[in-house]
């Protein structure tokens, strides 16, 4: 905010000066090109020389801010792909977690059950050697899934 006060502020301190010195400015003088000499007022060609360089100076600095502009939209896409990449690729490990835990407690499951199916027939046999009069009663203590 404060660059384009100042450059106003100058332009303003420029036209002053240029105003209250109008008569000096456009007083000819003998100037030399080099090659010839012509009469020409120097002043005047002065301003006219930081007129021609404060636009070329403005159509560079909008020119560039334009293209830090398109550079950062351009960034600003690329981060959200690489965001949205980032979210697919994390989303699809929690899903690959998800199957591998799923199927690790599916065995564990079956597992269990086996060994419960096991632990059972044991019982069954020992029950089946012991002499009849003289078996206990044990109270079924299976849960509901294991009978």
């Amino acid at each position: 905010m404060a660059r384009p006060l100042i450059f106003i502020l100058f332009l303003v301190l420029t036209g002053v000066f240029a105003a209250l010195n109008w008569t000096v400015f456009t007083t000819p003088t003998t100037l030399s090109l080099g090659f010839t000499t012509v009469e020409a007022p120097l002043g005047v060609i002065m301003l006219l020389l930081l007129t021609l360089a404060l636009i070329a100076f403005t159509i560079w600095a909008i020119a560039m801010q334009g293209r830090a502009l398109f550079d950062a939209r351009r960034m600003t896409k690329d981060l959200q792909a690489q965001r949205e990449l980032t979210d697919k690729a994390e989303a699809s490990r929690f899903t690959e977690l998800r199957n591998h835990m799923d199927t690790r407690m599916d065995k564990l499951q079956r597992s269990i059950e086996q060994q419960g199916n096991g632990l059972a027939a044991q019982i069954a046999e020992l029950e089946n050697r012991m002499p009849t009069g003289d078996r206990p009663r044990i109270p079924d203590t299976n849960p509901p899934a294991l009978r």
